[in-house]
């Protein structure tokens, strides 16, 4: 069901042709990467998170990690992230392939600065398997409700 409503939310944006099917498994920033034969940072993870009993999901690049100073300032609440059976749960989507595309009602969905510097993303679409290949700005034009957010910092690898 998962990768139906991603798709089916695709579809009425007519981005539907940039989903990436794989035979491998996609869950990870790193097996993401590999399956795309791109940097990691050019894919766009989902983090979910409780906010004051609301979900938060922040879309953001691979490369990146949530600055605890700064969702603290942006939500005035410290950071927690959903557990793997809540974020299914809350979201519509199980871990590993959490995605702002087709997410169950009330959702809020953040996109964050980082993904900016890149002319191409990739966000899951729903599935452990899976990809969309499109740039930020197309990314943020079929998230309506979405709003641009800076609460990341660099990642030390």
């Amino acid at each position: 069901m998962s990768y139906e409503r991603a798709r089916d939310y695709l579809v009425s944006h007519s981005m539907d042709d940039r989903i990436i099917l794989f035979d491998v498994s996609s869950a990870t920033v790193a097996l993401a990467a590999a399956a795309l034969g791109c940097e990691e940072s050019h894919i766009a993870k989902t983090l979910s998170f409780d906010v004051d009993g609301k979900t938060v999901l922040i879309v953001a690049a691979g490369d990146m990690k949530v600055d605890n100073r700064k969702f603290k300032d942006y939500f005035h609440t410290k950071a927690k992230m959903l557990s793997h059976d809540e974020a299914e749960e809350r979201t519509g989507h199980a871990v590993g392939g959490v995605c702002p595309f087709g997410v169950r009602d009330g959702v809020e969905i953040y996109l964050d600065e980082s993904l900016r510097r890149f002319e191409t993303v990739y966000p899951a679409a729903g599935t452990a398997a899976s990809a969309v290949r499109l740039s930020p700005d197309e990314l943020a034009s079929i998230l309506p409700s979405a709003s641009w957010i800076d609460v990341t910092k660099a990642s030390l690898q």
